[in-house]
């Protein structure tokens, strides 16, 4: 008696647990019945057929799937290998299990097709400074290609570019060029600002008032930065203007 007992104990403890499935908020467990899908359910609670119904879980959160780097060759035919980084998340659980057999796989290789097709159709300038149109690219293009296995790409960034060692070297080159040739730029704008300047001193300085004027501050400046004595001679053409101004106050 105590035999039967603790054998229908263990039918009904091995039942239990094959018929009870607990799922977590971010799980859904996609149900066949004799191989016939019946359904999404979860999370919480659900309760299985025995030996009738089979039960797969997928996870819906955002899933970071890196993309190991790709020899691809530019359209001006340089090659460089780059490699990238794809957000994506399970929007329909059923369509993930039913359409496509791995999905996780299915779009790790898709990701690696795209990414060599759009980087092979740039040229090298626009892979280095217009990534951030080449990933809205890849993101619109993987999107739509993996929509109809439930999945919803938010994402997509190239992480590296790697560069061969002889382009590495003409790049280094060709900015090292354009900093001479912006200082040199920058270099002949000053000497034109500077020939400006002094072609304006110049019609300034023509006036006589204006240079005796320079000549008496050139004269203090000079006293005051050496202590020796300094004789100067006073031509009478810086005289004469003063002299006639006095004729005009006396009269």
């Amino acid at each position: 008696m105590f035999n039967m007992t603790f054998f229908i104990v263990v039918l009904v403890v091995m039942f239990l647990a094959s018929a009870i499935k607990i799922l977590n908020e971010y799980e859904r467990a996609v149900i066949f019945r004799l191989g016939r899908l019946i359904g999404v359910k979860g999370p919480g609670l659900i309760i299985l057929i025995p030996l009738v119904d089979k039960l797969q879980k997928v996870s819906l959160r955002l899933v970071t799937l890196d993309v190991p780097p790709q020899d691809i060759i530019t359209k001006d035919n340089v090659s460089v290998k780059v490699n990238a980084v794809v957000y994506f998340r399970v929007m329909l659980a059923d369509k993930a299990i039913v359409e496509v057999e791995n999905f996780l796989y299915a779009t790790s290789q898709l990701a690696q097709t795209t990414l060599r097709s759009i980087c092979g159709g740039a040229e090298l300038d626009d892979l280095l400074s217009e990534r951030d149109k080449l990933n809205m690219k890849l993101q619109v293009i993987l999107d739509r290609q993996a929509g109809p296995w439930g999945i919803k790409v938010t994402n997509v960034e190239i992480k590296h570019i790697d560069l061969p060692d002889e382009m590495k070297r003409a790049m280094a080159k060709q900015a090292e060029a354009e900093r001479e040739r912006r200082a040199k730029v920058i270099h002949a704008e000053g000497e034109a600002q500077a020939a400006a300047k002094l072609a304006e001193a110049a019609e300034i300085m023509s006036n006589p008032v204006a240079l005796q004027l320079r000549y008496l501050q050139t004269l203090t400046e000079v006293a005051t930065e050496n202590s020796s004595t300094t004789i100067f001679p006073l031509p009478m053409e810086l005289i004469r203007p003063f002299m006639k101004l006095a004729d005009k106050l006396g009269d």
